[in-house]
């Protein structure tokens, strides 16, 4: 299964290409503590063959000092590489690994299970388009797995994979893992989750990982390395609505002019009509450089320069947008936060905000309602604490061109940061833009408002100033 070929030694520039075009797939492991995530990439690693003799060598060794298991070694060891992780047998940061197979390139996320990082998850899942949540065939459904489950299913991950663990310690049941099924499909009913994967397997012994069990004669599915293989990911992206939000402006000469960024949403041709928000400014493009060269074309995810007919002021921060599909400018917007910080999220405090390649500071206006994870039930607040999630209202003190997040990703998400400290403390997911008439316009904060039209007054007395947020604006 692994990516080794003949090409490597017939032709190793023809291996490169071939190993160059394979379809990438990002995926993370999530569930609640202990039910087997660490291991179960171990598992997928080792019996793929692709772990490295000198780094089977040193799991083995550690494992005399760290083995949570009865096994010869733990292959929870291969990711779980901080001290503390190994002293306690738990997974607290996000380990990423990578492997490819004849059909495929992978990128793995390995989260916790602990609710105090579940900020860490959601990091993890931030970039995935499919989610393996780990279940415990004893235990069921538990608070953790709905936590993980919902935020996978809020931040647009398509492909829910329900792996049913350690059914080794269960014997094998089949009623075991039908009652567990029920379970889960309760839960991913009233979450609105629409295509839900199930496998039973044994991540500690290897049963329907990579090979097909023999234990599990009842389960006529596919292994897990076999979905992963064999999952569509074809309708994943939107390639309707062009979006490029502008990360550099390349001048390396008079006769040159450029305007770099991801492409993260939609097509672009040569010859499209194209708008820059926030400023309306309109052209066509020109052409589409790449390091490879020149095209014609090129869609969401490519890393382009587009070049335009006309001389248009645009920097860092701007959007690029097919003239006629225009993303929403708005200094107000509703939005899902998930919070990542000790500290509470509060209105009358001023915090900078990232979107895409812009950033701008504002504040938390109010607060609709945060989420019961135990129950998914909305329950009214003020404020949000560590690791709560819910619907809010955000007021910016610039422009930001955005879509809804299920439109657009790249464009619908951002991330909330410490003015003082400069430490992403939470992330924002865009549901629908506002107008300034829907509420206030953001303002500096109350304190700082205050002070700011006093040296004004002082300062300036013929300025007949009511309202600082006119400034600002």
């Amino acid at each position: 299964m692994s990516h080794q070929s003949e090409l490597i030694e017939k032709d190793i520039l023809g291996y490169l290409k071939e190993h160059e075009n394979k379809e990438l797939l990002r995926f993370l492991t999530c569930g609640s503590v202990d039910d087997g995530k660490s291991t179960l990439i171990g598992r997928l690693l080792h019996d793929s063959k692709l772990i490295y003799e000198d780094q089977l060598s040193s799991i083995k060794k550690d494992s005399k000092k760290f083995n949570t298991t009865d096994e010869e070694f733990d292959l929870a060891l291969l990711v779980d590489g901080l001290e503390d992780e190994r002293q306690q047998g738990i997974t607290i940061d996000v380990a990423y690994r990578y492997f490819s197979t004849s059909k495929r390139k992978f990128i793995i996320a390995d989260t916790p299970g602990h609710e105090q990082y579940t900020r860490n998850m959601a990091t993890g899942a931030s970039n995935c388009q499919l989610a393996i949540i780990l279940l415990d065939a004893r235990k069921g459904v538990l608070p953790q797995t709905k936590r993980h489950s919902f935020i996978a299913h809020l931040l647009g991950i398509k492909h829910i994979v329900v792996a049913i663990n350690k059914m080794d310690l269960v014997d094998f049941s089949e009623d075991v893992y039908n009652e567990t099924i029920k379970g889960y499909n309760e839960l991913a009913k009233t979450i609105g989750i629409e295509e839900v994967h199930y496998l039973p397997l044994s991540a500690l012994k290897g049963d329907n990982v990579v090979d097909r069990s023999s234990k599990t004669d009842w389960y006529d599915g596919p292994t897990l390395m076999e979905l992963l293989n064999t999952v569509e990911l074809t309708h994943d992206r939107n390639y309707e609505n062009f979006r490029m939000p502008v990360q550099y402006v390349v001048r390396p000469n008079l006769d040159f002019r450029g305007f770099c960024g991801t492409i993260s949403g939609g097509e672009v041709k040569v010859g499209d009509e194209i708008v820059t928000l926030p400023s309306g400014k309109e052209s066509k493009v020109k052409s589409i450089v790449t390091y490879d060269g020149e095209l014609q074309e090129a869609c969401a995810g490519m890393a382009v320069t587009l070049t335009l007919e006309d001389e248009i002021d645009s920097s860092r921060g701007d959007l690029i947008v097919k003239k006629g599909d225009e993303a929403t400018s708005t200094d107000s917007l509703q939005a899902h936060i998930v919070w990542m910080h000790e500290e509470k999220f509060e209105t009358g405090r001023l915090y900078d905000f990232k979107f895409a390649s812009k950033s701008v500071s504002g504040q938390l206006i109010s607060v609709d309602y945060k989420y019961d994870i135990n129950t998914l039930d909305k329950i009214s607040t003020d404020h949000f604490e560590l690791n709560e999630i819910g619907l809010c209202r955000i007021d910016v003190t610039d422009k930001v061109s955005v879509d809804p997040y299920s439109l657009v990703p790249g464009t619908g998400a951002f991330v909330v940061i410490d003015r003082l400290s400069n430490v992403t403390i939470g992330a924002g997911i865009v549901s629908k833009a506002l107008s300034s008439t829907d509420g206030s316009a953001v303002a500096a904060g109350p304190s700082f408002e205050v002070e700011l039209n006093a040296l004004i007054r002082k300062h300036f007395p013929a300025w007949e100033c009511k309202d600082i947020s006119q400034i600002l604006k």
